[in-house]
């Protein structure tokens, strides 16, 4: 049976809780900013209709508010300008502090249990679990391929479901090496809050520590040919014994 999601997937990392926090946050700013703006426009929009449809008090300057000089301090009025210049500043000095604080967050540099090596090709995913970065051969390897419609079992998830998904383990740090072999692909797991692209000849990093059991998905995010939508990703966290 399929659900309807509406926002964020259930978060499973201290990543992705701070994603979400953030994300809420600055959606206050947001609606404050669409509801001022919103107020501004509408008032213009009557106003404007007002003394259209009402000529001869136009050109006496009034409305049905009463004689418009009242407006008049509001032209050139030096306050008033720095006020919506200082304002604006100040609500994106407060976005701006726990942005950086969450990006900082997740270029941590983890004391990692083990390295998994991803390499996205044309169109599936390897990968290589290694003790250390520097290890050029992995301990063991495998691709990763999507499960078509006619292989899928009861409670398969269709696009989703890979023929070997990957194995971790709660509260166990991982390093995660990216790359590609042929185009542009982009490794990402929404609940996990990972989202790095694959570029070939680069390496690009990534550190989670995953806080609950559970399997999670993830797509390749980066249009990468003509079976981009059909090299999904698949992660099982057990617990450890």
């Amino acid at each position: 049976m399929s659900t309807l999601h509406l926002g964020f997937s259930e978060p499973a990392t201290h990543i992705m809780e701070g994603i979400i926090d953030l994300h809420n946050n600055i959606m206050i700013y947001l609606i404050f900013i669409l509801v001022l703006v919103l107020w501004f426009f509408f008032s213009i929009l009557y106003n404007f209709w007002y003394i259209v449809n009402h000529p001869s008090n136009s050109f006496i300057m009034k409305t049905h508010r009463g004689d418009m000089r009242r407006f008049r301090p509001f032209s050139h009025h030096s306050s008033l300008e720095i006020l919506w210049t200082v304002l604006p500043s100040c609500v994106l000095v407060s976005i701006a502090i726990p942005s950086f604080e969450m990006l900082y967050n997740m270029e941590l540099d983890l004391d990692s249990a083990y390295v998994i090596k991803v390499n996205g090709h044309q169109w599936y995913w390897s990968y290589g679990y290694s003790i250390d970065i520097s290890d050029v051969d992995p301990v063991f390897s495998f691709d990763s391929n999507i499960v078509f419609d006619e292989d899928l079992l009861i409670g398969d998830r269709r696009l989703l479901k890979t023929d070997k998904p990957l194995v971790g383990f709660v509260d166990v740090p991982v390093h995660y090496i990216i790359t590609s072999t042929d185009v542009l692909h982009s490794w990402s797991i929404p609940s996990l809050g990972i989202k790095c692209d694959a570029v070939p000849g680069r390496l690009n990093q990534v550190f989670s520590v995953v806080k609950r059991e559970g399997i999670f998905y993830g797509q390749c995010s980066e249009l990468c040919g003509v079976n981009h939508g059909f090299m999904p990703i698949e992660m099982e966290i057990m617990a450890k014994t």
